[in-house]
């Protein structure tokens, strides 16, 4: 019966893993601030979130994903997830003051790190990559959008 929605076994694995890779991206988009000062509160809390949240999901897409048999559909998702995301940057230019193209790659690193924390659990890691978030969002606040600038990093 199930073949009646797939065409065996391979397509019922990519289309879930798809689908599933899609959910968790629209949770994490969801929840994805809107203006400067929202900012520092999603930054904090993302990480933790879709750890708990998607911890378990996250190591069985990449697992999926990174299998030979399966990497070029992990690669073709990847791609629309740049474009997504280069997206969601260009509509963060005009909220924010910072240029779509200094804000993709620091949406890059928080995805990235929020999906190393959910596979590894690696505080160091983590915070690492936050603190050079908040210090570059910061810094692209003061010479971006000086009226906007926040003044909450204190670290």
């Amino acid at each position: 019966m199930i073949y009646t929605y797939f065409e065996n076994l391979d397509d019922l694995i990519i289309q879930s893993t798809e689908h599933c890779m899609s959910k968790v991206e629209d949770d994490f988009m969801a929840k994805a601030p809107t203006d400067v000062e929202d900012l520092w509160r999603f930054i904090d809390e993302i990480p933790y979130w879709t750890a708990k949240k998607h911890g378990k999901k996250y190591r069985l897409m990449y697992q999926v994903y990174t299998h030979p048999k399966y990497r070029e559909y992990g690669q073709k998702f990847f791609v629309g997830a740049d474009k997504r995301y280069t997206e969601y940057a260009k509509s963060l230019e005009c909220k924010l003051g910072i240029p779509y193209q200094k804000l993709t790659p620091l949406i890059f690193i928080l995805i990235r790190a929020c999906v190393h924390y959910a596979l590894f659990e690696d505080e160091f890691y983590l915070k690492s990559q936050i603190e050079v978030l908040k210090e570059s969002l910061e810094l692209f606040i003061m010479k971006y959008n000086p009226k906007a600038r926040s003044g909450t990093i204190t670290e």
